[in-house]
């Protein structure tokens, strides 16, 4: 059952269902570039459904409605996963700096069946404004758990997470920094599996900090925001995107930390080069990256999303 999600879809924040199930659904918003766009061949497309075309299971069953068994991932008070009734995340629409009004809309939220609040965190001024929104709303007797969305800036996410109960990193540009469209040319895997290294000395010190302090942490990765250097391996493909977040997770089970979940976007207007369009790809990345949970014990729970966009106005009043 999933409290309050009607509710909060008509507010229309963007919202995010937290489940435990094999299917998601997000709405596409983005393109990528021209650029970008052309990393997608034909050959890249055959070479993607090779890569799929083994895959035996992504779901418990093909004929009916069932929940996968996954361990349980805890945000705050907030289970995630497992046999737990499914989480209703969404993401405000005040800018994080104004204090008050990103608090104010945090109780509306969790007055009317919102189980998490997310918040944009671009820089320090807003990681810093995450530790005064998480105050004042513990003053006002609300523990909802605050979700930070942090990109480009791993010193800012360490910060944000003495604050907030769920960090979200793009593994697209956390260490690699602003989005690039230049094209790799690796001699062979062993030279694209070495610049993992210089991932691992980025990210491991915010997976340090998110164990010690008892912090969830979602990877979320988007079709949009693929680095330059995945781009450039993969191709523009759904193993591309897997295996992109696959190298941050193994980064987190090497440090002994477990408390993580997977989101997977994707973002394209129209089929392009793509053979199948849009629908085909989408299809195929689930389908590729839930196979690919069942080689984690106990699996991953990965969410279904459905975005959507708006200024959050339907809300009621904060109750006193």
């Amino acid at each position: 059952m999933v409290r309050g999600s009607s509710i909060l879809a008509g507010a229309c924040l963007s919202t995010l269902l937290l489940a435990s199930t094999a299917t998601a659904a997000f709405i596409p918003h983005a393109d990528l570039s021209a650029s970008s766009r052309r990393l997608s061949t034909r050959r890249a497309v055959r070479m993607n459904n090779k890569d799929i075309s083994h895959l035996k299971k992504y779901c418990e069953t093909v004929y009916q409605t069932k929940r996968r068994p996954t361990r349980t991932v805890w945000a705050g008070k907030v289970p995630i996963g497992s046999e737990h009734p499914i989480a209703c995340q969404t993401m405000g629409t005040t800018n994080t700096r104004d204090v008050m009004a990103t608090v104010e809309q945090a109780m509306r939220v969790a007055d009317v069946g919102g189980d998490l609040f997310r918040i944009t965190v671009q820089g320090k001024k807003e990681a810093e404004a995450c530790h005064s929104i998480r105050e004042e709303l513990f003053k006002r007797g609300y523990d909802i758990p605050l979700v930070a969305d942090i990109h480009f800036q791993p010193k800012v996410a360490l910060l944000t997470a003495e604050a907030v109960e769920k960090i979200r990193i793009n593994p697209g540009n956390f260490a690699d920094g602003a989005k690039k469209f230049t094209e790799i040319n690796y001699e062979n895997e062993e030279d694209f599996r070495r610049e993992v290294e210089y991932i691992e000395e980025v990210f491991t010190p915010l997976v340090e900090k998110c164990k010690s302090l008892g912090r969830a942490m979602r990877i979320g990765t988007n079709h949009g925001s693929l680095s330059a250097r995945i781009l450039s391996f993969y191709g523009d493909t759904p193993k591309g995107m897997v295996e992109s977040a696959f190298e941050f997770a193994h980064i987190c089970r090497k440090n002994d930390y477990h408390n993580f979940l997977f989101s997977m976007k994707v973002a394209r207007e129209g089929g392009g080069e793509r053979e199948g369009g849009m629908e085909v790809f989408f299809c195929s990345t689930w389908r590729f990256k839930c196979h690919a949970f069942w080689r984690t014990n106990p699996p991953t729970p990965p969410p279904s999303g459905l975005q959507s966009f708006g200024d959050g106005a339907s809300l009621p009043p904060p109750r006193r």
